[in-house]
């Protein structure tokens, strides 16, 4: 079993930065043969993707909301995950999940990750 760990949410301004982390635990070893993403989710709303990395970080994809501000990347050799949030703003504002997909393959559909973090909160400010 592998457990995900997410950290680094906060409470932020607007414009402002913050750096997500997503440390696997437990089965680390097979890591690196799975893709993984980024959901979040803001209340009363549905679970959105975020961004997903394939198992050798050679290839990404963003939703179109965050291009251009958001970065993933992964370092297989330390079992984690990042999300880099740079020019945050209001609408960000969320529970942001980590995920492991079910295979190699991304994907922006939440029934492709069959393991889930216990999400980091998010707050952006004004």
């Amino acid at each position: 079993q592998v457990q995900l760990v997410e950290s680094g949410g906060g409470l932020v301004q607007a414009g402002g930065s913050l750096r997500l982390s997503c440390a696997a635990a437990g089965r680390t070893l097979t890591f690196s043969r799975y893709a993984m993403g980024w959901f979040r989710q803001a209340p009363g709303k549905e679970r959105d993707f975020v961004a997903s990395i394939s198992w050798s970080a050679g290839t990404t994809d963003y939703a179109d909301s965050v291009k251009g501000r958001f970065t993933i990347s992964r370092d297989n050799n330390k079992s984690t995950m990042y999300l880099q949030m740079n020019g945050l703003k209001p609408e960000d504002t969320a529970t942001y999940y980590c995920a492991r997909a079910r295979g190699i393959r991304m994907s922006s559909q939440r029934s492709e990750y069959d393991t889930w973090g216990q999400g980091t909160q998010v707050t952006v400010s004004l």
